[in-house]
């Protein structure tokens, strides 16, 4: 958009709107959206697994704005319903002149397309289908990646039909701009492990700062995925654990392998560094005080990365005991379940200028 070009992005206020979150974690996505919107009915939606229909006392635009301010740990994406359909046919589904209208020509578009059941079209063909209606009529640009307003489209087969629900958001409402929050990453042939997704998906979220030449502390890197992608990332890294890593790692000059424990590692006073990784296997409380401890050896404007793992029972009991035990030494504590966690979450943590965590309500 034009400096001082007035944006026509007006889409009509709603109440009702979709949530996605984990299927394992829903009932505490649940908890989040209650303690935004204590008056939120919730319809559920068995046939969609970690999907949930809202109606909700504040629209839709309210709550994104305060989520957008202190996000949720566990409610991974929302959108708004503006469209609400049954369907005899898929090829019948097009956007009305209302949600048209409201579609900022200035702004570049994206159309992000799911669907749940046994439905014989592909996403990327609804997507096509609408994004060439848009274009016809509204003259926005596309752009699939990184767009700045994005129409959501969710498709349910059931017993009863077929559903679809659309809905027109600015991408910085809707928590994730992957639709679904399901961010995913193209497999790399080098990769050593699973978990290296894990990383890239903090690194995108959080926007964690990687200076070039930058120092990075990695405990539990075994066998070093976390290790190869600060490596990528121009980072040089210290990785403390007691097995070996991967062999394509140990004759990379920027990797200084330390074969010991992380306790062991800070009882020889280890230097200081930009960014320290934690994505170890222990109590969540027990990892939330080595990383306190390693905290003076964070450079001032330095940031960490650590993942929680949570059990099965007593989950927001540990995540707030943990968060309480970070918070003496991290003032700046986000918390979010991303797409590539499993039974954890990621914590982001900082040095810098205190700020409230995310809610653990």
């Amino acid at each position: 958009m034009a400096a001082g070009q007035v944006s026509r992005f007006l889409p009509p206020t709603t109440h009702l709107w979709l949530g996605s979150a984990d299927p394992d974690f829903l009932d505490l996505a649940r908890r989040e959206i209650a303690a935004a919107d204590p008056e939120a009915v919730f319809q559920p939606l068995p046939e969609a697994p970690g999907l949930v229909r809202v109606c909700s006392q504040r629209s839709f635009a309210d709550l994104a704005q305060a989520w957008q301010a202190n996000p949720p740990i566990f409610l991974r994406h929302i959108c708004p319903i503006h469209q609400e359909r049954q369907l005899d046919e898929i090829s019948l589904l097009r956007l009305d002149q209302n949600l048209l209208a409201a579609i900022d020509p200035a702004l570049s578009f994206s159309v992000q397309t799911r669907r749940f059941g046994k439905l014989n079209v592909k996403p990327f063909q609804v997507n096509a289908a609408l994004a060439e209606q848009v274009m016809a009529t509204v003259g926005s640009p596309l752009q699939v990646k990184d767009p700045q307003q994005v129409i959501s489209v969710v498709l349910l087969a059931s017993s009863t039909g077929l559903r679809a629900w659309l809905g027109l958001s600015l991408a910085a409402q809707n928590l994730s701009t992957w639709a679904g929050g399901v961010h995913r990453f193209r497999r790399d042939p080098d990769q050593i492990s699973r978990a290296e997704f894990k990383l890239l998906e903090a690194i995108q979220v959080f926007r964690v700062p990687l200076q070039p030449g930058g120092r990075a502390l990695d405990l539990g890197a075994a066998p070093g995925g976390w290790s190869r992608i600060l490596r990528l990332h121009g980072q040089q890294v210290t990785a403390v654990d007691p097995a070996e890593l991967d062999e394509r790692l140990r004759h990379d000059a920027g990797i200084c392998h330390h074969r010991l424990s992380a306790q062991a590692y800070l009882a020889r006073c280890p230097g200081q560094f930009h960014l320290i990784l934690n994505d170890m296997r222990m109590d969540g409380r027990a990892s939330a005080h080595l990383m306190a401890a390693f905290a003076p050896h964070l450079e001032p404007q330095g940031a960490a990365v650590m993942t929680l793992k949570l059990p099965h029972q007593h989950r927001l009991r540990v995540l707030r005991q943990t968060l309480d035990i970070l918070g003496s030494a991290f003032p700046v504590v986000r918390a979010r379940h991303l797409f590539h966690n499993r039974s954890e979450i990621t914590l982001y943590l900082q040095k810098g200028i205190p700020a409230p965590h995310s809610s653990t309500t």
